[in-house]
């Protein structure tokens, strides 16, 4: 991605990089045949999330809900952090190209897996 552009994901998505590698995921996890013949299962790394699930204002549960609050949104986070390896359900995908390089912005709920370099150390090492 160009580093002069700022791109800003909204709300519980997540931009992934598609893996291309079929049989086998970077993180060495197999994908079944008929998972991937049919293509509902998809894997990538997470390249960026967005700020997640917006929190109500406790303020505007009062009296008057329709006065403007001064407090800024807060945000439950989500559970996707950058570099994660991310295994997701297709159907909910949305593919776009930014820089002639293709990406996936998927909603935290489509992902079924995610994987961290920081677990897969610890795995080797026991």
């Amino acid at each position: 991605m160009d580093p002069k552009k700022d791109i800003v994901i909204v709300g519980d998505r997540v931009l992934i990089r598609p893996d291309d590698k079929k049989e086998r995921t970077q993180a060495g996890l197999y994908l079944p045949q008929g998972v991937e013949s049919r293509e509902k299962v998809q894997g990538g790394i997470v390249t960026k999330v967005g700020p997640g699930y917006p929190l109500p204002d406790p303020n505007t549960l009062g009296d008057k809900p329709w006065e403007q609050s001064q407090q800024e949104t807060s945000y439950l986070p989500l559970q996707a952090e950058e570099g994660d390896y991310a295994l997701f359900l297709r159907k909910a995908a949305i593919e776009i190209e930014i820089d002639r390089e293709k990406y996936i912005i998927v909603p935290q709920a489509a992902i079924l897996l995610l994987i961290r370099e920081n677990i897969l150390d610890n795995l080797k090492n026991e």
